[in-house]
């Protein structure tokens, strides 16, 4: 698959998500095998104001690119302005922008998934876009704003004419949030319907999911979102099963506990001590689904204050698996 000039052998893609993509886990994700990452969202107004904490969502590190730095705003004018900005940073290889997100405050400012229900202003944010940067640009949305007003088909179309280099569609509408099941069918009417690549998104967690939503939508590349939350691991799957055919086996106890350590580690290293172990009560629960006394350990987790906090919980964990 290609995207602009960069090219991906293996197109499985992470999925930008609001306080999980961040650099550490990009990072991680890329160790795995993912071919590139996609950031959190970042808003083009404090890129226009020099908000402290939106310049720190695109301050970025050599191990993670390549990297898509997703953008969300509501008109031309200032996300063309901040496109242009992040450009000249030289720190992304990829710039996207968001028309897909269903959060009420993003909404309700007109922009993520708002932009489904003007097709003519997203059109004409794209085209802006595209001629203040000269980097590939890629757009994710969903498949409409809800079931009777389902436009993702026109809405890459519109993309493909302002000079969109590839989109990204989830099978879901904004009505849906995250509930329910993707529609793949809208993502094969796409593929049909624009030439330039388009990357399936939604319900894709197992090899033989990633089989089928190539088979039954004809995409180019697959973006994965929830299912890679607290396992990186999915990358390095989906890597070895399209390349190999074959399949890995599961992370084992202790894989799981040291990569939880380690990133951890990546999180306090970059947000320091307070906040990097916050932060990191919500992953590791994530890396923790399906163990048994999942509940006990989310409950700790969400109590852990200090790296050693978490090391205690990770030895009691591998160690009630073993004597269990």
């Amino acid at each position: 698959m290609r995207i602009g000039r960069l090219d991906f052998p293996v197109p499985v893609f992470l999925a930008p998500m609001a306080g999980v993509t961040d650099t550490p886990y990009r990072i991680l994700a890329r160790e795995m095998g993912c071919a590139l990452c996609f950031s959190e969202m970042v808003s083009v107004l404090g890129i226009r104001f020099r908000n402290i904490h939106t310049l720190e969502m695109l301050r970025t590190v050599p191990e993670e690119r390549p990297l898509a730095l997703q953008l969300f705003g509501a008109s031309p004018e200032p996300v063309a302005e901040a496109a242009a900005y992040v450009e000249s940073l030289g720190m992304a290889d990829i710039i996207d922008f968001n028309m897909g997100c269903p959060a009420p405050k993003i909404v309700k400012g007109g922009a993520g998934s708002a932009l489904l229900k003007e097709p003519a202003r997203a059109q004409a944010i794209l085209a802006a876009m595209r001629r203040a940067v000269k980097l590939p640009l890629t757009v994710k949305i969903r498949a409409g704003w809800d079931a009777d007003h389902v436009n993702a088909v026109e809405m890459a179309r519109r993309a493909e004419d302002a000079g969109v280099d590839a989109i990204a569609v989830h099978g879901r509408t904004r009505e849906q949030y995250y509930s329910g099941r993707a529609d793949w069918d809208i993502i094969a009417r796409v593929k049909a319907a624009v030439r330039i690549p388009v990357i399936a998104n939604g319900d894709i967690r197992t090899t033989q999911d990633l089989a089928r939503v190539f088979r039954e939508t004809g995409c180019d590349g697959v973006m994965i979102g929830r299912a890679a939350q607290g396992n990186p691991w999915i990358f390095h799957r989906f890597k070895e099963f399209l390349e190999k055919g074959t399949e890995p086996p599961p992370p084992t106890i202790h894989e799981r506990g040291a990569l939880l350590l380690r990133h951890l580690d990546m999180l306090i290293a970059f947000k320091g001590d307070y906040i990097g172990s916050r932060e990191m009560r919500k992953h590791a629960t994530w890396y923790t689904r399906g163990l048994i006394g999942g509940a006990a350990l989310r409950e700790a987790f969400n109590r852990a204050e200090s790296r050693e906090d978490f090391a205690a919980i990770v030895a009691a964990m591998e160690k009630q698996t073993v004597n269990g």
